[in-house]
């Protein structure tokens, strides 16, 4: 099916809403998907929610706010409930489950509170190809994926946002940040903090697409394989180290494999 074709689809189903809250992230799947509704439903009959908590990083929580003034949506910013959740906070490799499971009920029940028929998400056909248990979550509560359901692969989402002159067309792969910490290790505040501010010090160096993996006494950083040289540059190197042994780990090492979305899945069955 030609990309035309699903961006029909999608407003189809759109308008068989009537009426919908969007689960929104600030990523490019959750704007492409705001930006439509809004589209074909128009403003009063579209909320946009975004649940905030350690999770999220200062400037996504700012780019929320951002986008949505954009795009001309209404706004609703909600706490995040899943660092009270003892099984989150253990990460087993049912982490994703359980935060998708207690988010999607609060905006649930957020959607029966506004008069709003559907929550919607931004799940699109790629992501069927990883290991993504809050899937199961958004089957089991009766959450639509429009995106999906139209058949919207990530290269086609990218094409369709740039198009509409979204800002997110180009975006780097996002992610929560507790998808740093390897299964099996506690997550707490203050890694999060500490993992989103070292990432922060390499977004300030000018690496766009990072990761920083926490093992441990370890810091593994993730870059695109064609940035990897530079960041082996002595003098950005020692600052680097530097700037992350402040933050407390020991060692900082560099994958030479290079960014890899969803790299820690690769040890589920180990957990």
């Amino acid at each position: 099916m030609k990309t035309e074709q699903k961006e029909s689809r999608l407003g189809k189903i759109l308008h068989d809403m009537h009426s919908v809250l969007v689960a929104f992230s600030g990523g490019v799947d959750s704007t492409l998907l705001l930006k439509t509704a809004v589209n074909t439903l128009g403003k009063e009959q579209v909320l946009a929610v975004c649940a905030v908590s350690p999770v999220m990083t200062r400037e996504e929580q700012k780019e929320v706010r951002q986008l949505a003034r954009l795009i001309g949506a209404r706004l609703m910013v909600l706490e995040g409930q899943e660092m009270l959740n003892p099984r989150f906070l253990k990460n087993d490799k049912r982490r994703c489950y359980w935060c998708k499971r207690d988010r999607f009920r609060e905006l649930k029940k957020t959607a029966r509170r506004e008069g709003l028929l559907y929550v919607i998400e931004g799940s699109n056909a790629d992501d069927l190809g990883d290991y993504r248990p809050g899937m199961q979550a958004v089957s089991e509560l009766g959450i639509r994926s429009p995106l999906l359901e139209a058949g919207f692969t990530k290269k086609e989402i990218r094409s369709l946002s740039r198009r509409l002159k979204l800002p997110t067309w180009a975006k780097p792969a996002a992610a929560c940040l507790a998808s740093r910490i390897p299964y099996g290790t506690r997550i707490d505040e203050e890694l999060l903090n500490r993992i989103g501010s070292a990432e922060r010090i390499l977004h300030k160096a000018g690496f766009e697409q990072v990761r920083v993996r926490h093992h441990g006494n370890i810091a593994r950083i993730e870059v695109l394989p064609g940035e990897i040289k530079r960041l082996l540059d002595p003098e950005l190197k020692k600052r680097i180290t530097k700037a992350f042994h402040r933050l407390g780990w020991q060692y900082s090492a560099v994958d030479l494999e290079g960014y890899a979305t969803g790299s820690l899945n690769r040890c589920i069955t180990t957990v």
